[in-house]
């Protein structure tokens, strides 16, 4: 069987980019057991509600929606076990320092396969206000105005 290559998306979590300011991103990768991955390979995981706790310098990734692989038998896993993050101890020390500050939080924004390795990316981020996401909202809808009056313009001129 040949190696996979390259980066293959199972899971994102868009609403973490829309409720928070993302600070910092990690790579981290999972322990998990057999039918966890082969669910995974399936293309089956929800990061929705995910959060990363710092526990005595290990981190674990809970709440992530792994379903249980259905051709399974008495060795199945439970779909919303915490799952330990692999990650170094810099990042760890780092990531412990940085949550502690008011606001500050670690959710999970991606899972994917990276070279046949299960990955999570990780990010550091600060709670947006309400008044911040419409401020973002509003900016995002700026930025699409533009665009479509520069490509109007442009069409214009070639006619």
């Amino acid at each position: 069987m040949a190696k996979e290559k390259g980066r293959k998306l199972i899971a994102q979590n868009k609403k973490a980019r829309h409720d928070y300011l993302i600070i910092d991103t990690y790579e981290a990768g999972l322990v998990l057991t057999g039918t966890e991955v082969k669910s995974l390979r399936q293309g089956r995981a929800s990061l929705v509600d995910g959060f990363v706790q710092l526990d005595g310098h290990e981190a674990w990734l809970h709440n992530v929606h792994v379903p249980e692989y259905s051709q399974g038998t008495w060795t199945n896993h439970t779909a919303r076990r915490k799952r330990k993050l692999l990650l170094h101890r810099a990042e760890i020390e780092k990531l412990e320092s940085k949550s502690q500050e008011t606001g500050h939080t670690i959710v999970p924004l991606a899972m994917y396969f990276k070279d046949g390795r299960a990955k999570v990316e990780i990010a550091l981020a600060k709670g947006k206000k309400e008044y911040d996401k419409r401020q973002t909202l509003r900016e995002k809808q700026d930025r699409r105005e533009t665009d479509r009056a520069v490509s109007a313009a442009r069409r214009r001129q070639k006619a």
